[in-house]
């Protein structure tokens, strides 16, 4: 620990500063002071349990000023091994009043809170234990109209450490283009908040806007119910198994070609598609510029067409990622062809249930509809 100075000292319990010390000397923990807050672990020097995803962190209030690591550090580790401890601190030497505890698992992280919200630390001083709100992802604004995602997560990753992903929007309302950015934790991103803007001037002149991602605020607790549509609508005869041949040939040019991840085409972030070559469409049917179809649009149109029936979708929340994306588990059927389609999705999270489930949707429909597209161009 650094050294306290006099004046420091008026103004701390000495019993608990030195409770702490003998504490930190007769254990042989190690705290680290790093902008504004001591932090335990992040992880520990002995650790063999998993690294903390989403959800592993919980929020610790009221904690009396002159409370230290060396009372709080064994009560968190009471229920469950610690990955990393951080107290917040002023230039005084007395805590803020909260700090933050994160686990192995986000179920110990729930059994801290049950046991330990309310605990009474000392006489008349009641613990607030809740779930940590671990912001993950940062809104990147003003980015110029031709930016590509790929290009943006190379520049991301050498200015900023912990990027994991990045996913662009575009449309009414959004000055140029906006990258929704998700990093491996919120030390990270808190970082890279903090110098992204002074990077970007500086390394390319652009003056750009950094912000919280305002929509990580819903997080499911336990899986949503099945989302099944259309409902209580008689399927139609079915037609010849070939129907999925002809999809792409019974929409119009400009729209007869594969769904892409091009910015804006909905907040969906898949994984890789392999690039294949597609019938070139005429100019003149091209949908108008800045105008984008919704992937669900393009396959009930499809299917409208061909009479093989609309789409059922089978969705199922599976899980929340390391990086705070949601993955979906979906089956879609379609009557008039033999085999249902099936895989996952990985979404960011949205402000709503609906806005989140049908983002799901969105990015199941353009899944299928390359699966479709595939299968037409590999016979």
């Amino acid at each position: 620990m650094e050294m306290i100075d006099i004046k420091q000292l008026q103004m701390l319990n000495l019993e608990r500063v030195v409770a702490l010390e003998t504490w930190l000397t007769t254990t042989n923990t190690k705290l680290i002071q790093v902008n504004g807050q001591r932090k335990y672990g992040g992880p520990p020097e002995v650790w063999d349990g998993p690294i903390p995803g989403a959800r592993c962190e919980v929020f610790i209030s009221h904690i009396p000023r002159d409370t230290y690591e060396d009372q709080l550090i064994p009560l968190f580790s009471s229920v469950g091994p610690l990955w990393e401890f951080r107290l917040m601190m002023n230039f005084s030497g007395q805590n803020r009043g909260f700090a933050y505890a994160k686990y192995g698992s986000s179920a110990i992280a729930t059994q801290a809170i049950h046991l330990l919200h309310g605990y009474m630390i000392e006489p008349g001083a009641c613990l607030s234990v809740n779930r940590s709100v671990e912001k993950r992802h940062l809104s990147l604004g003003a980015l110029p109209t031709t930016t590509k995602q790929e290009d943006l997560l190379k520049v991301l990753r050498l200015l900023a450490e912990g990027v994991e992903r990045v996913a662009l929007k575009t449309g009414p309302g959004i000055e140029g283009t906006t990258a929704i950015v998700g990093f491996s934790s919120h030390y990270f991103a808190s970082i890279a908040k903090k110098m992204l803007v002074e990077a970007f001037r500086k390394q390319y002149g652009l003056t750009i806007s950094v912000k919280w991602h305002s929509s990580e605020l819903v997080i499911p607790d336990k899986p949503w119910p099945t989302r099944t549509f259309p409902m209580g609508l008689p399927s139609p005869p079915k037609p010849p198994r070939h129907a999925l041949k002809l999809l792409p040939s019974v929409l119009p040019p400009h729209l007869a070609v594969a769904p892409s991840n091009s910015p804006g085409f909905c907040r969906a972030v898949g994984g890789p598609i392999a690039t294949k070559s597609h019938p070139p469409s005429s100019s003149s049917h091209r949908a108008p510029p800045g105008i984008e179809v919704s992937p669900l649009t393009l396959l009930r149109r499809a299917c409208e067409v061909t009479g093989v029936g609309q789409p059922s979708f089978e969705l199922h929340y599976s899980h929340i990622g390391p990086d705070g994306f949601l993955y979906y588990t979906y089956k879609v059927n379609i009557p008039g062809i033999t085999s249902p389609f099936t895989g996952q999705v990985m979404i960011l999270p949205g402000p709503s249930l609906d806005t989140i489930v049908e983002e799901a949707e969105k990015a199941t429909a353009q899944e299928v509809l390359q699966k479709v597209f595939n299968s037409q161009f590999a016979l």
